[in-house]
């Protein structure tokens, strides 16, 4: 056996009422990391039915609750896991059953050769209704239109992480669907492998077709991040100018008809456009002089994570 199959895994699996689901979930991955070292962290998103009382009644010490004090959402009960995880190898997936656990060490082996970063699932035979093939298949085409990452599902939960790579992601709003964009982005070497796919054992899905907008959202920041988040002046500032001068060359041309041609220009929309331009470019060149200033205070003041944890337990037992 490779020594590096001995190191901790963390097992990250954000939960919402899901009370039907998670001891089955609990037991396949025992049965499928047998041999290996592991935690498994269940972030609860301040559920509504049982499921915290279900997995402190399990009584299993390789198992640890988050508690969350309210309803924060997936990205941000998947980013306190990804905090608290202790693991060399991080791994997150659904608590809906629909991924397979059993799928985890052949993804695992790829990491733990040290030549890939992020292991990231493909589903097969996805069994999803239209409801949520639709947003997943507009946020792979977007991905692959703006970005030069080539992920066929970047919906697959199912992921392997390294610490490293796991610990520098930041999630907040609804980005945890493009988590591989933003290992990506981080410099990580992805690797994709099919994986198993299966109908939700219990309960009912948390997903509507209002995700395609919320996709598109968050698509425009991403890319807004990728290009320009380091130096929002090159955009902003760039806009800016390029109005200012374009507002510059209509005065200057309403200057000559004045001057030149006797012709009265009080009248004529151009010059209000002159003018809009020239103070639309001055605001946005502003923006750009605030924002640089906005980023050089985030990376230079403490940072404060954007979720309250109520309390931690491990095999029950509160910690």
């Amino acid at each position: 056996m490779n020594p590096n199959t001995q190191a901790l895994l963390s097992i990250v699996v954000p939960l919402y009422n899901e009370e039907e689901n998670v001891a089955l979930l609990t037991e396949k991955i025992h049965e499928s990391l047998e041999g290996y070292t592991y935690q498994i962290i269940y972030v609860d998103d301040f559920s509504q039915d049982k499921t915290r009382s279900v997995i402190k009644n399990m009584k299993d010490p390789k198992v640890h609750l988050l508690a969350l004090k309210k309803n924060y959402g997936q990205s941000l009960a998947l980013a306190a896991g990804l905090d608290y995880a202790q693991g060399e190898y991080i791994i997150t997936m659904d608590g809906d059953l629909q991924n397979d656990p059993s799928d985890i060490p052949q993804m695992l082996s790829y990491a733990l050769d040290g030549e890939f970063d992020v292991v990231t699932g493909i589903r097969q035979k996805r069994k999803d209704s239209l409801v949520k093939k639709i947003p997943s298949k507009i946020a792979n085409f977007l991905v692959r239109r703006v970005t030069k990452l080539d992920i066929k599902d970047n919906g697959c939960a199912l992921k392997v992480f390294t610490k490293d790579i796991a610990k520098d992601l930041n999630l907040y709003g609804e980005m945890h669907r493009f988590i591989t964009l933003l290992a990506f982005l981080e410099g990580a070497q992805i690797k994709q492998v099919p994986v198993k796919h299966h109908a939700r054992h219990a309960g009912v899905s948390k997903y509507g077709l209002e995700r395609v907008f919320k996709v598109v959202a968050d698509m425009m920041l991403l890319l807004f991040i990728r290009k320009y988040f380091q130096r929002p002046i090159h955009l902003f500032g760039i806009l800016g100018v390029l109005l200012i001068l374009l507002g510059i060359l209509i005065n200057f041309y309403l200057l000559i008809i004045k001057l030149g041609m006797g012709e009265d220009i009080g009248n004529r929309p151009l010059l209000i456009f002159g003018m809009m331009f020239i103070l639309g470019g001055i605001q946005l060149f502003t923006i750009g002089i605030v924002m640089e200033l906005l980023i050089r205070t985030y990376y230079e003041s403490q940072s404060k994570r954007p979720y309250r944890i109520k309390n931690i337990s491990i095999g029950g037992e509160l910690s």
